[in-house]
């Protein structure tokens, strides 16, 4: 069954598929963040194509992954705090049948007490507050005619400000119908989403209602030898007024995102890539979202070396901030912990992020650094945060992953604060059957 899933081009430290080099050098990654959140990713399996009802079933595939991550966070002003945690995904798809399919899947993360923090000192980015999490995060039916597909139901998939965000145990996933059409290198996607999951939605809220109406959405791509393109349109709806003083967020706006990808290839073992893109959010019900943010990277890889630099810039809105979307990481200078949201509210803001990745045989390695300045806002507050992401991964066969991430962030401006003052260590073992 054919699954078209549309994610916008931009910042990598290579040509990659995880963090090091691969065969196509032109499948780069968003960000720093969605390159970490590759790794140990479920690879789609081809589904296969039956002539009879009751086949769909019988050559319906299973698939699975077995996961554990550990975490630490090491804190310059406050207790530290970890946490171990075991579980994994497994799924089941239908075989297609005249145009029609479908999948159901489930994840779970439960808490290694013996392995964790207790009180205070307790982790609950892995597993929640409730130290378990079991949920249906796909459910869905699909139908696909020639270059035609649309999909009803819970599902992952990733654009500019909506996406899966694998960084921890359970990634975000999402309850919508979509129509995608794909041709020749032209790809359009729309939609509406009406709620989500995931560690970014809080472990402990379940499925989540994205605003009073939901999101509304369509997006337009093109890849092609040279050129690729996105444009995008949102239109976030604001949570509800009892809702935002139960302490929802107010995320009420219409974004429109557009990002320009040019390539060149000097020779079989060089390779350039430069990317713009740019996002404007107009505020809806008094969401207090609104934002103008601009941004380049540039990017060359030499065989098994990729070298790349990125920068964002946010313009000043009174009293106003940006939104990075349900999951974020479209922005070129979005890291593990750090995105430039953090500092755009009340002031122009602007970041930068360089960096390099090395491929050896099976292993692969990264290095970025991330350098988050902000003016003074109207009460005269300026921000400065610095992040270093340091990777390492090992594959095995396509089956096995083992991966570690280093994270070191240094709040310049408030250096007692609780925020960004921290280092940040987890390995994730993972297992794909």
């Amino acid at each position: 069954m054919k699954k078209i899933v549309l994610s916008c081009i931009g910042f990598s430290l290579l040509g990659t598929t995880l963090f090091g080099a691969a065969t196509e050098n032109r499948d780069r990654q968003q960000s720093v963040k969605q390159l970490i959140g590759q790794v140990a990713k479920p690879e789609q399996k081809e589904i296969s194509i039956v002539d009879e009802f009751r086949h769909m079933f019988e050559a319906g595939k299973v698939t699975g992954q077995l996961r554990s991550m550990y975490m630490e966070y090491n804190e310059q002003n406050s207790n530290d705090t970890y946490a171990t945690a075991l579980g994994g995904m497994l799924k089941y798809e239908l075989a297609e049948f005249n145009g029609f399919g479908g999948g159901v899947a489930f994840r779970t993360t439960q808490n290694v007490s013996s392995l964790s923090g207790d009180g205070d000192r307790y982790n609950a980015e892995l597993s929640g507050t409730d130290k378990h999490y079991t949920a249906v995060t796909e459910a869905y039916i699909q139908y696909n005619y020639e270059n035609i597909s649309v999909n009803l139901g819970r599902e992952g998939f990733d654009t500019p400000l909506m996406d899966t965000d694998e960084i921890r145990m359970v990634p975000n996933s999402f309850e919508a119908y979509t129509l995608a059409y794909e041709q020749d290198g032209f790809s359009l996607l729309g939609g509406y989403v009406d709620r989500w999951q995931g560690d970014d939605a809080g472990l402990e809220n379940g499925w989540v209602k994205m605003g009073k109406n939901g999101v509304a959405f369509v997006g337009f791509s093109y890849d092609g030898e040279i050129v690729e393109t996105n444009a995008w349109y949102y239109n976030f709806s604001n949570a509800s007024q009892e809702d935002i003083a139960n302490g929802a967020d107010a995320n009420g706006n219409n974004a429109y995102y557009v990002d320009l990808g040019a390539h060149y290839h000097i020779n079989k073992d060089m390779h350039l890539h430069g990317v713009v893109q740019y996002l404007r959010e107009d505020e809806i019900d008094n969401s207090g979202v609104e934002a103008e943010i601009y941004g380049a990277t540039a990017e060359v890889v030499f065989k098994d070396l990729g070298l790349n630099v990125g920068y964002n810039e946010s313009a000043k809105k009174e009293n106003k901030h940006s939104f990075s979307g349900y999951g974020g990481g479209y922005l070129f200078t979005s890291m593990d912990t750090m995105i430039l949201d953090e500092i755009t509210e009340d002031r122009r803001a602007y970041s930068w992020v360089c960096g390099a990745s090395y491929a050896f045989g099976d292993m692969n390695f990264l290095y970025a650094y991330g350098d988050f300045k902000g003016d003074a806002d109207s009460n005269g507050l300026k921000a400065h945060i610095t992040e270093q992401n340091i990777g390492f991964e090992y594959t095995h066969k396509e089956e096995l992953t083992v991966a570690a991430l280093y994270v070191i962030d240094r709040n310049k401006e408030e250096s007692n604060s609780d925020s960004f003052n921290n280092d940040n260590f987890r390995i994730l073992v993972a297992y794909n059957f």
